[in-house]
């Protein structure tokens, strides 16, 4: 049965048909605009539809473009931005390799506010945007495989970062450096900037080092290299090849792990800035952990408020969560990562060669987050580990660079379309309310990873019990984290302090607590105030 190598979806104006003709054309396929199918159906353009015939016609005429579309083409197609509002529409899309081609209010309306040929946005673009948005974004994530935004990108950029999210080749340069990891360079992931930040780069190899005078620049003068304890030696070295590069590089040492995310560290590090002349032109750089990441992260947004930084992660965790995104943080007495900022770094480094040496525990902590990527987002994630758990547990399995990667890609695309957690974002979080509950409880001594675990078992259970996921997919959970060595409990005497921790989540609401469950596998939406009864009998599936 023949089926679109690549069905384009998205709002009017975001771009799919230059996209997708650009798409058909380094794929060596061909291209196809159901909107363009409706115009000729109807012989006339579909803003004449719309006064002529009404809305309720175009969709009926549009459902009719798409199911024939879907049926016949073997190319690049593209939807009308409405499209998704058929149900049998998005049934029709299951399955097939869509991507949702994202942008901002801001932007929606340079590209398309003044333009009274689009019907439905002909009075008031900058509201009327914002509501249709309201009732579409949520459509078009669902049926999407891959989210890619265009905010501040050139055509040609937005249609590589599609070729990068479904991992297609390009006929028209094949081997391409950012494509897929070689043996003749690292792989490459693009982060759009929005709100006012930069785009940067996520480099993922080995023998990285010698990037960092890239990202660092050559107009900097003072470099702070942050690091734990545990890497003094590796931090010294950082600082010594940039202090032989011309710069004046200091390193600042850090307490390990959580014991460096809080303010009088933080207070540490500004006196250390301030006594070497540190100035907004400077580069802070993070080596180390997800917690030396959110603490270097946070020290450059707060200091002058606001200076550049490098994150060179060292785990798995960090690779794939900490480093990528944005999000800096301290933990405080009430609950972790409570005071941040959103700060993105002006790149990322994760240099695979730092996984050899960890430690069995630390890599299968960070092996949480990239399940959780599966969950949410890329099932093939779930695949390889199935396929092989054993590797799935150390840095030498055969699988390592490809699920870090295709992790990395989730949180990539996530974090390109909601910087700042207004509303996709917030799917990055599933397993982390209860996680961070019991990590608080713990008083951070278990693994993030470890927390996160439990985390999910419970959100898919949930899930279940509220009625939004199979039994097939929610079991799957357990075998899944299970198998590479991940706890499914917590101790059941707990629940109350739980609880309590939970209502100053960062997700939560005023009093409504909210829970990041899952529709079906790759489908997460937000579940508000839940029944204290069903959360309660969550909690009983994973006490111990």
């Amino acid at each position: 049965m023949s089926a679109p190598l690549i069905v384009l979806v998205g709002p009017m104006g975001v771009g799919k048909s230059t996209v997708g003709e650009l798409l058909a054309e380094r794929l060596g396929t061909t291209y196809r605009d159901t909107d363009a199918d409706v115009v000729a159906t109807a012989g006339k353009p579909i803003a004449e539809i719309f006064y002529d015939e009404g809305e309720e016609r175009f969709r009926e005429l549009e459902s009719r473009a798409v199911r024939a579309a879907v049926a016949e083409h073997t190319g690049v197609l593209s939807l009308g931005g409405g499209a998704v509002l058929d149900e049998a529409t998005r049934t029709l899309l299951a399955g097939h390799a869509v991507v949702y081609l994202s942008m901002d209010v801001d932007e929606a309306v340079k590209r398309v506010g003044l333009n009274t040929a689009r019907p439905l946005l002909a009075v008031n673009p900058r509201r009327q945007w914002r509501e249709l948005m309201e009732a579409r974004r949520h459509l078009y994530t669902d049926v999407a495989r891959a989210v890619v935004a265009t905010d501040e990108r050139t055509p040609q950029e937005v249609a590589q970062a599609v070729l990068d999210a479904l991992e297609l080749p390009d006929a028209a340069s094949s081997g391409r450096e950012n494509s897929t990891m070689t043996d003749q360079g690292p792989t490459r992931i693009q982060i759009a900037g929005s709100a006012g930040t930069d785009p940067y780069e996520v480099v993922i190899g080995r023998q990285l080092l010698g990037e960092l005078p890239t990202f660092i620049g050559d107009r900097v003068k003072r470099v702070a290299v942050l690091h734990p304890e545990a890497l003094a030696e590796t931090g010294e070295a950082v600082r010594q090849d940039l202090a032989d590069q011309g710069y004046e590089a200091i390193a600042i040492q850090l307490p390990n792990a959580e014991e460096a995310k809080t303010v009088e560290v933080a207070a540490y590090c500004w006196k250390a800035l301030g006594q070497t002349g540190f100035t907004r032109s400077d580069v802070i750089v993070g080596v180390g952990g997800g917690a030396t990441t959110d603490v270097a992260g946070f020290v450059a947004a707060t200091w002058l408020r606001g200076v550049r930084w490098i994150a060179v992660p060292t785990t798995v965790l960090a690779m794939v969560d900490a480093a990528v995104g944005g999000k800096t943080g301290i933990n405080t007495a009430e609950g972790k990562n409570l005071v941040g900022a959103f700060h993105p770094p002006a790149g990322v480094l994760c240099d695979l060669a730092a996984l050899d040496s960890l430690p069995v525990n630390d890599y299968v902590s960070g092996m949480a987050e990239i399940i959780k990527a599966g969950f949410i987002a890329d099932p093939a994630i779930l695949d390889l580990v199935e396929a092989d758990p054993q590797g799935a547990r150390t840095p030498a399995g055969p699988h390592t660079s490809e699920l870090i990667e295709r992790a990395i890609r989730v949180k990539a695309e996530v974090v390109s379309s909601d910087l700042k957690e207004s509303g996709l974002r917030e799917i990055l979080n599933y397993g982390h309310t209860l996680a961070h509950a019991i990590e608080k409880n713990e008083r951070y001594k278990w693994r993030h990873g470890a927390a996160v675990s439990v985390g999910m078992v419970f959100a898919a259970e949930l899930g279940r019990l509220a009625g939004r996921l199979d039994d097939a997919t929610a079991d799957r959970h357990r075998a899944v984290l299970e198998s590479v060595g991940l706890p499914l409990t917590y101790r059941g005497d707990q629940w109350p302090k739980l609880l309590e921790n939970m209502k100053v989540d960062k997700k939560s609401r005023g009093d409504l607590l909210r829970f990041i469950v899952l529709d079906g596998l790759g489908k997460p939406t937000v579940l508000e105030g839940p029944d204290p009864a069903i959360l309660l009998a969550a909690y009983g599936e994973v006490s111990a």
